[in-house]
C-alpha cells in the first residue's frame, strides 16, 4: 500500500443514550400527572363559572313572567277593639289612663275545609343556549269558616270582634304572575277582589276582598285565581286540615320541603301528588292574634345545584327539575379526571417498561392534554345537545384521537388497539358511575383495586433501580 495514500477512518457515531431506570420513568409519568391536576382544577372553575352564568339567564328569562309561586289557603282578618291601660307622666307626675287600640284577629279554616286543586302546565322557555322551566298554575279552592266557641281564651270576646269590617286575605309570592279571570265567592254572593294586604308570609303581597260577615256565621268559600310561575312551587298548609291536589304535564318532579305527598303517581305524560296536613303537625292554632311569618330556609334540590334556593319553614315543595342537570353531572365527571390520566399513563408507562416502547415526556403532556380538553368538550357539548349525546361525541373523539395517537407513540397498531380498549372501558365506566351515584364509591374502589393488583403482579419482576434484575439462584443449600 501506498503510504501516501490516506488510510479511511471509520465514520464517527453518535454516543449512545443512557437509558432511564424504571424508577425515574415512573417518576417522570407521576409528575406529569401531577402537573396535569392545575388545568384539570381550571376546567373545575370553568364548570362554575358557566354554571353562574346559566343561573343569570334563567334569571333573566324569569323576569317578567313569574318567580316560584305560594299556594296556601285563604285567612279571615277581623280587626276589634281593646282597652289598654296606659301609663304616662303629666307635670311630674305618673298617671294612667285607658286607651282603645284596634288590633287583628287572624283565622284559618276549619273543620277539613281547605281543598286546592293546582294544574300546572309546565313549558320549557328558552334564551340562548340555556332553558327554565316555567308553569302557568290555576288554583281552584273551598273552605269553610267559623269563630270557635273557645275564642275568647285567646282574650278577645266575640262582641269585640268588627264582622262588619272583616277581610279575607290571599298571600302570593309574586302578585306579576297573577292572571285575569279570579274570582271569589262566600256563601254564592261574589265578592270583587283587590290588590294588596296578603300575609306575612309573602311580605304583603297578594289580593283580599272586603267581607260582610253576619255576626260571624258560618262561611263557605269558593275561589279560584291563575298564577305565572317558574322552577318551583310551594304549598303553605293553614287550618285545621289542609288537602292539597296538585297535576301537571312535567314528568320530572322533585319533592321537597317539610312534608312529602301522601300519594303520588308519577307518569310519563306528568304527575299527580296529594297532601294532607293537620294543624297539629303544623303547631299553629286556628286562631292567631298577630301575623307572623314562618322561618325561611335553604332547600338545595337537585335543580338549584351548588346554590340553595330559599323556601318557607312546613311547606311542601314541588320543584320543576330537568331530568339531568348537565353542570352537576360534568361537575361529577371532572373530580374522576385523575383516573383517566392515571390508566392512560400507566398504560403508556408499562409499554415502556415491559414491551420496550419508549415514551417521550411531551408525548405524556399530549396524551394528558388530550384527555383534559375531553371533560371541555363535554361541558360545551352538553349546553347545546343535552348530556347523554355530548357525552357519546366527546367520548368518541377523544377515543379516536388518543388511539390514533397511541399508534405512533408506541410503535404498534395492536399496541394502540389496547389503549383504545383501555379508553372505550373508562368512559363506558364513567357514564355508569354518573348515572349510579349510589353506588359510585363502591364501584370505583373495586376498580382502584383491581387496577392495583393487575399492576403489581404485571410488574412483579421489574427493577425499579436498574436496568435489569439480577437472575434468582436456584437449588438448596
Amino acid at each position: 500500500m501506498d503510504r501516501s495514500e490516506k488510510e479511511e477512518l471509520p465514520p464517527s457515531q453518535p454516543p449512545l443514550r443512557k437509558e432511564r431506570t424504571p424508577g425515574v420513568k415512573l417518576l417522570i409519568a407521576a409528575l406529569i400527572g401531577f402537573l396535569l391536576m392545575i388545568p384539570l382544577l381550571m376546567v373545575y372553575a370553568l364548570v362554575y363559572d358557566r354554571q353562574s352564568q346559566s343561573e343569570t339567564a334563567r334569571e333573566s328569562i324569569a323576569e317578567g313572567w313569574g318567580d316560584a309561586q305560594l299556594v296556601t289557603g285563604p285567612v279571615i282578618v277581623i280587626p276589634y277593639d281593646k282597652q289598654t291601660v296606659e301609663r304616662y307622666e303629666e307635670d311630674g307626675i305618673n298617671k294612667t289612663r285607658t286607651v282603645t287600640v284596634t288590633r287583628s284577629l287572624y283565622l284559618s279554616p276549619l273543620n277539613n275545609t281547605v281543598k286546592v286543586d293546582v294544574d300546572v302546565d309546565a313549558e320549557t322557555r328558552q334564551k340562548a343556549i340555556y332553558k327554565l322551566p316555567v308553569y302557568i298554575a290555576q288554583v281552584d279552592g273551598t273552605a269553610t269558616f267559623a269563630i270557635p266557641e273557645d275564642v275568647e281564651r285567646y282574650g278577645v270576646k266575640r262582641e269585640e270582634l268588627k264582622f262588619d269590617q272583616a277581610e279575607i286575605r290571599f298571600p302570593v309570592a309574586d302578585p306579576r304572575g297573577l292572571l285575569s279571570g279570579n274570582s271569589l265567592s262566600v256563601n254564592g254572593k261574589n265578592y270583587d277582589l283587590r290588590p294588596g294586604n296578603g300575609l306575612a308570609i309573602t311580605n304583603g303581597a297578594g289580593f283580599f276582598a272586603f267581607l260582610e260577615w253576619d255576626d260571624g256565621k258560618p262561611l263557605k268559600l269558593k275561589y279560584s285565581y291563575g298564577m305565572k310561575g317558574n322552577d318551583r312551587i310551594s304549598l303553605a298548609p293553614r287550618g285545621e286540615l289542609s288537602d292539597f291536589t296538585v297535576t301537571s304535564n312535567w314528568a320530572h318532579p322533585n319533592f321537597t320541603g317539610d312534608f312529602l305527598p301522601d300519594e303520588r303517581e308519577l307518569r310519563e305524560d306528568g304527575f299527580t301528588a296529594k297532601y294532607a296536613i293537620a294543624n297539629l303537625a303544623l303547631g299553629e292554632a286556628l286562631v292567631a292574634l298577630s301575623d307572623k311569618a314562618p322561618e325561611r330556609q335553604i332547600d338545595y334540590g337537585r335543580y338549584s345545584g351548588n346554590s340553595g334556593s330559599e323556601t318557607w319553614a312546613n311547606s311542601p315543595v314541588i320543584a320543576m327539575v330537568e331530568p339531568v342537570n348537565l353542570y352537576s353531572q360534568v361537575d361529577r365527571a371532572v373530580k374522576y379526571g385523575f383516573l383517566f390520566i392515571g390508566f392512560t399513563f400507566l398504560t403508556f408507562l408499562l409499554f415502556d417498561i415491559i414491551a420496550g416502547a419508549r415514551v417521550a415526556a411531551a408525548e405524556y403532556i399530549l396524551t394528558g392534554a388530550g384527555l383534559i380538553l375531553f371533560f371541555v368538550m363535554l361541558l360545551a357539548f352538553a349546553e347545546v345537545f343535552g348530556f347523554a349525546l355530548a357525552y357519546f361525541m366527546a367520548a368518541a373523539a377523544m377515543i379516536i384521537l388518543l388511539t390514533a395517537y397511541s399508534g405512533a407513540v408506541l410503535g404498534s397498531r395492536k399496541r394502540a388497539g389496547f389503549v383504545g380498549a383501555i379508553l372505550v372501558g373508562l368512559y363506558a365506566l364513567l357514564y355508569v358511575l354518573l348515572n349510579q351515584e349510589a353506588y359510585a364509591l363502591l364501584v370505583g374502589s373495586m376498580l382502584l383495586f383491581v387496577a392495583l393488583a393487575g399492576v403489581m403482579f404485571v410488574t412483579r419482576n421489574i427493577d425499579w433501580s436498574g436496568l435489569a434484575r439480577p437472575s434468582k439462584q436456584t437449588g438448596g443449600n
